[in-house]
């Protein structure tokens, strides 16, 4: 399960990484860039994108009419997840939000494959909140769930069911990594808390109830 979610969630983040490494490689090599903001993220103009479609369709131009489909489709999911970055907390507990870490990223394909993500960092103490409404990683975890797998148990139990606001969910605990809080909802979403340096189960827990997903839910439109 765990395998699954650090697959789908650095293949929405690592495409962009992947971009800037090539470009690095193929910079001169006697230059190193010093300066420089980067790129402003710019959603692509929803309505323009329409407008495209429907001008591309009329003029039966369907391979250009589907891009500017899916363009606006990758407006409205980046929308989408910028809406439920500002509805998360500035703070968990007394850990603040680092919000130059928030990403958003989309396949802009239907409303599978949106995956967001806020990181609230102190000195000693981290909490990552990922968003994904993608039926790949549901999958997996619902997989794990139903397979009665973290149901066994021994002296060296390191996961468990637990209940987060009337969700089914798994909790996992690493010595290196720390807790993993899994939790599907809706037809094609889950949510997943990465804790770091928290005293116990307790604590994890009361750090994730900081976050309303119903609120989530609601901006995703699942039922």
């Amino acid at each position: 399960k765990k395998k699954a979610e650090v697959k789908v969630i650095e293949k929405a983040f690592g495409e962009q990484e992947e971009e800037k490494e090539a470009r690095q490689k193929t910079a001169h090599p006697s230059m190193t860039n010093t300066r420089g903001e980067g790129l402003v993220t710019t959603p692509p103009d929803v309505n323009k994108s329409i407008e495209e479609a429907e001008t591309a369709f009329s003029k039966k131009e369907f391979t250009r009419s589907r891009h500017a489909i899916r363009q606006a489709i990758l407006g409205i999911e980046m929308q989408i997840g910028q809406n439920i970055l500002e509805g998360l907390p500035d703070k968990v507990g007394t850990i603040p939000a680092n919000t130059e870490m928030d990403r958003v990223a989309s396949s802009g394909i239907g409303f599978v494959g949106l995956t967001i993500e806020r990181v609230y960092r102190s000195d000693d103490q981290e909490l990552k909140v990922t968003v994904a409404n993608d039926a790949a990683l549901l999958s997996a975890v619902n997989m794990y769930m139903t397979s009665g797998y973290y149901e066994q148990s021994s002296d060296e139990q390191q996961y468990k069911e637990v209940d987060y606001k009337g969700y089914r969910g798994i909790l996992e605990y690493d010595d290196a990594e720390g807790y993993t809080l899994s939790v599907p909802f809706g037809q094609s979403s889950v949510i997943v808390f990465n804790g770091v340096n928290f005293a116990d189960e307790g604590a994890i827990m009361t750090a994730a109830g900081n976050i309303d997903i119903e609120n989530i839910k609601k901006e995703l439109g699942e039922k």
